[in-house]
């Protein structure tokens, strides 16, 4: 069966591309669309439809501008209700894409319309099955995000869900069948997922923890429940979008392929009131920045963090970003919902300061440093990782507040003596610096390379949890 895996890993999602005899469609696709349109092109094909496993929360699907770019028919499963044209299809109906069938498995927990789609080729053999975030491989879908949008809708209630859907639909479908789900390690939609994208049924039964023969339903909804982190803050506004509708992405690119001179760019930030994002690498950051700009790598995972640390997804946003960088920016806050972006600092930062205008530095130590303060006196360290990665392991003595904590937490990190801050490997401790610096905090210093260049040195390292820790 001719089926294509389109991974991106910012946000470790996974859309679907099939086709048969010159008919395609495409599951769960991302907002921009050009390449879903750019791959039936060649394949010289039609997108029929566009199959949505449900109303996604971690990012804004691209299924309106398909269907108005590809005349597309958009399919949600049972229970949807989309504020726009689409097709709620029933439990067991069948999709015909060329000769290939797709067939609608409603698989409710992770939220109430969650669907499953079975793919069955031109022979009439069962090739795979489109999970969504019904399973992972390794995990299996959170229940607590529809929640944050139906309060009556609890965890518990959800879970309960899932377990039957697993047990009643997914589970007694044959081992062979190849599993398709639409995330993979690094999503915040489960909690343990594996780096593999997928498997087969038959494996993830023996494997999957929330596939157990012999667990009860009491004990699923106990194993799933533990553990889970809060949801960004965008989660349930993506949600809103991917049910309510949203503007074209060409009209967003459009409005926000402004350029700004220093001058534009200073005054529109003063006038709007404007976050200014800065989307270069940790060390060019550090080395000199727009004062009050938060930090946030491109070359990271840029998308998910935008999302932890800006609440509201209407916030405006300027940006700065290496030149030639600024559209893949505008697409990526986009995927995830931040459509209001202004416009670009027109020629980067490099711009900023030859206009003479002032900026800032965010001062940085070596690993080889961080050994001599530890030597020589005993600094306060703030540890931002997450608390899984601290409790694995960490610096003697250290403090976790992880990243997504911080606004939370300010009061942490003390003003009247100096502290030094790290994170995995430098892309969250600049974020955290960033976010620091525009509240006031100045006598601080960031390790280069963090944990990963501490953990090779003698420095005296423990997986005891600190009293001091942040649950």
């Amino acid at each position: 069966m001719k089926i294509e895996q389109i991974y991106t890993g910012c946000l470790a999602h996974a859309a679907y591309y099939i086709e048969n005899n010159g008919v395609a469609a495409v599951f769960d696709p991302l907002r921009e669309v050009q390449p879903y349109l750019d791959r039936a092109k060649k394949d010289n094909a039609k997108i029929k439809y566009v199959f949505e496993t449900h109303f996604h929360a971690d990012f804004v699907s691209g299924h309106l501008d398909l269907r108005k770019k590809a005349g597309s028919q958009i399919v949600f499963g049972p229970g949807a209700k989309p504020a726009y044209e689409a097709i709620t299809a029933e439990d067991g109906q069948l999709f015909e894409v060329g000769d290939y069938k797709v067939k609608v498995i409603h698989t409710p927990g992770h939220t109430m319309e969650s669907t499953t789609y079975l793919l069955i080729d031109e022979n009439g053999k069962e090739h795979g099955i489109i999970t969504g975030d019904t399973l992972f491989i390794g995990d299996v879908g959170r229940p607590d995000l529809a929640q944050h949008v139906v309060s009556e809708l609890t965890e518990e209630k959800l879970a309960g869900h899932l377990y039957d859907s697993l047990r009643n639909k997914i589970m007694p479908l044959s081992d062979d069948l190849i599993v398709y789900p639409n995330h993979g390690a690094g999503s915040a939609c489960g909690k343990m997922m594996s780096k593999e994208t997928t498997d087969t049924l038959g494996n993830q039964k023996k494997v999957n923890y929330a596939l157990r023969a012999d667990m009860t339903k009491e004990e699923f909804i106990k194993e799933l429940l533990t553990g889970l982190t809060t949801p960004p803050g965008y989660f349930p506004q993506n949600v809103l979008m991917n049910i309510k509708g949203y503007e074209s992405l060409d009209k967003i690119m459009d409005r926000a392929t402004t350029a700004f001179s220093p001058e534009a760019f200073e005054a529109a930030a003063n006038e709007t009131g404007a976050l200014v994002l800065d989307t270069r690498d940790a060390q060019d950051f550090a080395k000199g920045f727009i004062p009050n700009s938060i930090n946030i790598g491109l070359e990271g995972s840029f998308a998910q963090w935008v999302g932890e640390m800006i609440p509201d997804v209407k916030h405006e946003i300027l940006l700065v970003t290496y030149p030639g960088k600024e559209e893949e920016a505008i697409t990526r806050l986009s995927r995830v919902g931040y459509d209001n972006t202004l416009g670009f600092l027109k020629g980067g930062f490099d711009s900023w300061k030859k206009a003479g205008r002032g900026y800032e530095n965010a001062d940085r130590i070596t690993v080889k440093e961080f050994e001599k303060a530890m030597s020589d006196e005993k600094p306060l360290i703030i540890d931002v990782r997450k608390k899984s990665e601290f409790d694995s392991e960490h610096v003697v003595g250290a403090i976790n507040v992880p990243l997504n904590q911080i606004n939370q937490n300010l009061a942490q990190f003390p003003k009247d003596r100096p502290f030094i801050l790290h994170c995995a490997g430098g892309y969250r401790s600049m974020i955290a610096a960033s976010i620091l610096k525009q509240r006031g905090w100045n006598d601080f210093v960031d390790v280069i390379g963090g944990f990963d260049e501490i953990a090779k040195t003698d420095i005296p390292k423990s997986e005891y949890i600190c009293p001091t820790t942040l649950l």
